[in-house]
């Protein structure tokens, strides 16, 4: 029989398994500066980079319905970025929305557009989004979202979750 009392035990944290990051990824909380021109109090900017993704996740929200919302990550050092995934979630509206991706190699004067994503939300079928884009993109020094909820239905801006590999 075994002795119970010596097995050694702790508990796991709750967002442990989630917050696991692969090796090629790139931290962007410790690697560079979220600028955004809007946040729900609620669902803040950071939101993006706590680990939980899939449906029901948490997320940012913009505080401005119907508006056209921009989010720049200004990385601290040029990066090569290989690869982008980010998630987009509506469950209540039916509504198209558009992200819209731009890339600048040099301190954010220029930018040239690397993608343009739209994603059409319709609360009994498709709420939910993950798109996981590939690229080869050298010394990158800003990546400039262009979130536009409402190129059909009402809607307010938001994004799930925002992940960059190297």
């Amino acid at each position: 029989m075994t002795n119970l009392s010596r097995l050694r035990k702790r508990l796991l944290e709750a967002d442990a398994a989630t917050s696991i990051r692969a090796a090629d990824e790139i931290d962007i909380a410790g690697s560079a500066t979220i600028a955004y021109s809007s946040e729900n109090s609620s669902h803040p900017v950071e939101l993006l980079l706590d680990g939980r993704s899939g449906p029901g996740a948490t997320r940012w929200i913009s505080a401005r319905p119907d508006t056209i919302e921009h989010m720049i990550v200004e990385f601290d050092q040029p990066q090569a970025i290989s690869r982008l995934v980010y998630e987009v979630e509506e469950a209540e509206r039916e509504r198209t929305q558009e992200v819209r991706v731009e890339a600048s190699e040099d301190g954010g004067r220029t930018y040239r557009q690397i993608l343009v994503q739209e994603f059409a939300f319709s609360p009994g079928g498709a709420t939910y989004q993950r798109e996981d884009q590939r690229f080869n993109l050298h010394q990158i020094s800003h990546l400039r979202f262009t979130i536009s909820p409402n190129k059909s239905g009402s809607g307010t801006a938001t994004l799930t979750a925002l992940r960059h590999f190297a």
